[in-house]
């Protein structure tokens, strides 16, 4: 169940939300939403870089607390409003892999 969670809320969801944020331009923002996967790069800076038992939220450094703070700031203004929102959502997938690693799902 975790895979699908994780791959709906990273793939699947981001499509629905960009139809439902900008129907008319739906492409382009599903677009932009995808790119905000590019965040998983500092994963590269772990070792071993995949490791199915950890925890993303709080461990890389763009997965921080500080930087989810920043992907919170960045909801204000409106010109970066959809990043955040697909910065936040991936954090979202992350942390609910958090919770099936501790198994409380």
């Amino acid at each position: 169940m975790q895979p699908f969670i994780h791959y709906f809320l990273h793939i699947i969801f981001p499509l629905l939300l960009a139809h439902l944020i900008n129907k008319p331009h739906w492409f382009s923002t599903y677009l932009i939403l995808m790119l905000t996967m590019l965040v998983d790069l500092d994963h590269l800076l772990a070792t071993p870089i995949f490791n199915p038992c950890r925890c993303s939220i709080g461990f890389h450094p763009l997965h921080s607390y500080i930087a989810i703070g920043a992907y919170l700031l960045l909801l204000v203004p409106k010109s970066t409003r959809i990043i955040a929102i697909g910065l936040l959502l991936h954090m979202l997938a992350d942390g609910i892999d958090c919770l099936f690693i501790l198994h409380l799902v």
